[in-house]
């Protein structure tokens, strides 16, 4: 999903710009002179408008097609949220959104162009049960992580005592991303982390406190914290079909899929400035 430049309120301001009666009305007055609603809207235009508009072409046509639910927004902000734990918000105003707010219409936009990328995309039945199969639950847990087994024996013979897991996090792991937060890593799904931490974890009980395992960045001492359960096949059928169309996007021939549906909605665009917003990157690069 491409990432919004802007913020939802920027791109709101510039469409009410354009709808003002008065656009020398100063947006800003001072002793030096004013700035009108027309100079500051011909420079955010100048500077955005073509991504801005071309984003808000994309939603409005696609959103007549095809169906991105609030429902569907939340869950895919909760996922989010589960992943990154504590650090959403900061995951969030380092990506560059200025709210939650601001995160749901910039998903709902990739959604959108998700469906219309998997719409001819079909999956066979067999594909789908094999999915299943393979399938394993997301697993939450945490771990302190140390660069040798003779500190990685150290450490699990002091859990082993009744050590507090998330002091010895903060004291000995070497994953400056968790070890504040005690090891923690949240939740997260198959092929997220390396296979030898994933192939343990996934072995252990709900509080259980792994033995050392190795892997490329060191040893790790492992504690499930949460495993989710596996739901039948039928309640998991359609997420995993969707999954598997996802799988099978040809990324190359996806502006392609946003061109197409443009100009069967026959789009327009009247300001001369702004005509060629809709120019594909590939087509520019040509």
């Amino acid at each position: 999903m491409k990432k919004l430049a802007l913020s939802v309120a920027v791109a709101a301001g510039l469409i009410g710009l354009t709808a003002c009666n008065s656009d020398k009305e100063a947006v800003v007055e001072s002793k030096a002179g004013d700035i009108s609603k027309e100079e500051f809207y011909n420079v955010m235009k100048d500077r955005y408008g073509d991504q801005v508009l071309q984003e808000m072409i994309y939603e409005k046509v696609l959103s007549d097609k095809y169906t991105v639910t609030d429902k569907e927004v939340k869950a895919k902000v909760k996922e989010l949220k589960d992943q990154m734990g504590e650090n959403f918000d900061t995951a969030l105003s380092s990506s560059g959104y200025n709210s939650e707010a601001d995160l749901k219409k910039a998903l709902k936009i990739g959604m959108l162009q998700e469906k219309a990328a998997i719409a001819d995309i079909n999956v066979k039945e067999a594909e789908v049960k094999e999915a299943y199969k393979n399938y394993k639950p997301d697993l939450k847990a945490r771990h302190i992580l140390v660069k040798d087994k003779k500190t990685a024996d150290e450490v699990k013979a002091k859990l082993d005592k009744g050590g507090d897991f998330a002091a010895l996090a903060k004291e000995y792991s070497t994953d400056t991303g968790t070890a504040a937060k005690g090891g923690d890593l949240g939740w997260f799904s198959t092929g997220e982390m390396v296979p030898e931490f994933e192939e343990a974890a996934a072995k252990m009980k709900k509080d259980e406190i792994s033995k050392p395992v190795k892997s490329e960045f060191g040893y790790h001492v492992i504690q499930l914290l949460d495993k989710k359960e596996k739901e039948p096949y039928e309640d998991m059928k359609k997420e995993l079909e969707n999954k598997l169309k996802v799988a099978k996007i040809d990324q190359n021939k996806v502006q392609g899929i946003l061109d197409s549906e443009v100009k069967k909605a026959d789009v327009k665009v009247k300001d001369n400035d702004l005509k060629d917003s809709l120019k594909s990157e590939t087509a520019t690069e040509k």
